[in-house]
């Protein structure tokens, strides 16, 4: 019971940690960039999903 206190702890210090930094130093993105990372997201998460039902089903 004590590790999964210090476990859940730590998940919540860190994605603190991560909304802090993100919204003192992040930039708003550029809409080509945005572009350029749609291109590639959308097939990847298409093999992602196939190699998840394979593994499934395998």
């Amino acid at each position: 019971m004590h590790n999964l206190l210090m476990l859940l702890l730590f998940v919540f210090g860190s994605v603190a940690l991560m909304v802090f930094l993100g919204e003192r130093f992040a930039r708003p993105a550029d809409p080509e960039r945005m572009a350029r990372m749609r291109r590639w997201l959308i097939p990847l998460v298409g093999v992602m999903l196939v190699l998840s039902l394979l593994d499934f089903y395998l």
